[in-house]
């Protein structure tokens, strides 16, 4: 069990001190920070003053709908005028962002011409036709005898209740409140897999590479030696989260209301505990079964370079898993989703979304965790021969074909 927690905290230690792990941890956290403070940034590059638009009334009729009408926050409307070419050369010159002008048709609604020095910013197009379109309206309702508020009323939205019949489904609220840590577990999971999949892949060839898995198997049991691989950069990617976790706790403090909102929108704030049990629980059983594929096919290759090749079966399964349950977020009971479910490659990610969205009788939970359990036990035996018996496998790699070799190998030892 020494030699166990020495190869763990070896592994742990060399790969903590890399230059990958820094610059990786410092790239998310830049990409957390620009999210986070994005509206921030943006109004450092736009500015915070409001945009000038001139508003040109040809009719001179609509000069009091334009200023009695309620404005967007980030646009200003200015009644101009000063004839057209001079309007074009105050936008030429800064002075407004756009210029519009207005005038009535034969059926007395307004017709709109938009002038800007750049036609290609939708954002300001989008704004002024929102709020022209308001005063269409107007003037239509006007010339109908039509009131506002019946308008109004006319174009509010129906309420639609939603009330289940099933006593198994959880409620719309639990249900929205579940969506949003679903989706973060999805994409940790994905990207944990992805990431230190790899990096165990490509740390088993490097030591193979070197000669250094001889002497250490010898003197060491293959399946110790992977676990042992698989927990200490399993430690390194909690730390790596940890890190994530106390740098948004230190952001909680100074930005209180962003960061505030952004927890409830994924349902962090009153999350129940189950959910977060199974989060976990399936985190773990995903890494831990994806961690000894990863190890037992990076043993297979005999040079870093084919590390990444040698992965790509486990980026295409995590990422078929992906996508389906992207799909299942929407159809959480459709068929697909739930006999994906029990294949134990897709099973960390289906099931938990399931279990996240709605109520899942406990027996196909445990069915399920079963199937997972049994299918890292059954990896590990044949990742512990297969490790065993490609230490004495070097040349090019013949992926797949390498592992019936491997087996044989070890038993003729």
């Amino acid at each position: 069990m020494n030699k166990f927690w020495i190869i763990v905290t070896q592994t742990y230690l060399s790969k903590l001190k890399t230059k990958v792990f820094f610059i990786s941890t410092f790239l998310i956290l830049a990409f957390l920070m620009i999210m986070v403070n994005f509206e921030s940034i943006i109004g450092v590059f736009t500015g915070d003053e409001e945009q000038k638009v001139a508003v040109m009334d040809e009719s001179g009729e609509l000069s009091e709908y334009l200023v009695e009408q309620p404005t967007n926050q980030d646009v200003e409307m200015e009644v101009y005028t000063g004839s057209l070419e001079k309007g074009q050369s105050l936008v030429v010159d800064g002075d407004y962002a756009a210029l519009v002008t207005i005038d009535l048709n034969d059926k007395g609604l307004p017709e709109v011409t938009f002038y800007a020095e750049n036609i290609a910013d939708s954002g300001l197009q989008t704004t002024i036709q929102q709020q022209l379109q308001q005063l269409k309206i107007t003037l239509a309702t006007s010339q109908l005898g039509i009131d506002q508020g019946e308008i109004a009323e006319i174009l509010t939205p129906i309420t639609l209740q939603k009330v289940s019949l099933s006593e198994n489904v959880k409620t719309e609220e639990e249900f929205n409140q579940a969506q949003g840590i679903v989706y973060m577990m999805l994409i940790l999971l994905y990207t944990f897999v992805i990431m230190y999949g790899s990096l165990i892949a490509t740390d088993v060839a490097t030591e193979k590479s070197s000669r250094v898995m001889e002497i250490i198997v010898s003197s060491v049991s293959p399946i110790t030696h992977m676990f042992a691989k698989i927990i200490g950069i399993a430690l390194l990617g909690l730390t790596q989260i940890g890190i994530f976790v106390l740098v948004g706790l230190i952001m909680l403090q100074s930005k209180t209301d962003e960061i505030g909102g952004l927890i409830e929108s994924f349902g962090l704030h009153n999350a129940s505990i189950s959910i977060i049990l199974y989060a976990i629980l399936f985190f773990l059983l995903g890494f831990f079964l994806y961690a000894t594929l990863a190890a037992m096919l990076g043993s297979l290759v005999s040079r870093v370079e084919e590390a990444n090749q040698i992965v790509t079966p486990i980026v295409l399964l995590i990422m078929i898993g992906f996508f389906i349950s992207i799909f299942g977020m929407n159809a959480p009971e459709s068929q697909i989703v739930i006999i994906t479910s029990y294949i134990p490659f897709f099973a960390p990610l289906i099931m938990f979304l399931r279990v996240g969205l709605v109520e899942v009788p406990i027996w196909e939970v445990l069915l399920s965790v079963g199937i997972l359990i049994g299918t890292i036990i059954l990896l590990a035996i044949i990742g512990a021969k297969v490790y065993k018996g490609a230490v004495l496998l070097y040349g090019k790699s013949n992926s797949f074909k390498d592992i019936k070799k491997a087996i044989q190998l070890t038993k003729k030892e």
